[in-house]
């Protein structure tokens, strides 16, 4: 069974950093595509970032290029999103979430397979 466990959420600052994990179970993991998704409360779910399985190719959505980091680590089964920078816009409940292969580099941001429960992240103004 396919699981997927995020952590990390919290209340932070503007301008102060977190760092979300994402644990995962079941699976062959370093065949699998990792992707970071959010939702802020009345908006629609947003594709955050994309690690691809073998070559970890990376992906972001321009809201959080060059203030997030994705990165795999497949030793542990576990990605890592680390967000600098954070802005009260970034403050919504973040999910992870897995499909065989690499990341879609066109459709990556709309769907994935299997997901996880999501980690509840507030930025302050």
């Amino acid at each position: 069974e396919v699981q997927l466990q995020a952590s990390g959420g919290g209340l932070v600052q503007a301008g102060g950093s977190l760092r979300l994990s994402c644990a995962a179970s079941g699976f062959t993991f370093r065949d699998y595509a990792i992707g970071w998704f959010r939702q802020a409360p009345g908006k629609e779910r947003e594709g955050v970032s994309c690690i691809s399985s073998r070559d970890g190719s990376t992906y972001y959505a321009d809201s959080v290029r060059g203030r997030f980091t994705i990165s795999r680590d497949n030793t542990k089964n576990t990605v890592y999103l680390q967000m600098n920078s954070l802005k009260p816009e970034d403050t919504a409940t973040y999910y992870c979430a897995t499909e065989m292969g690499p990341c879609d580099s066109e459709l990556w941001t709309l769907d994935m397979e299997f997901w996880g429960k999501g980690t509840l992240v507030t930025v302050s103004s």
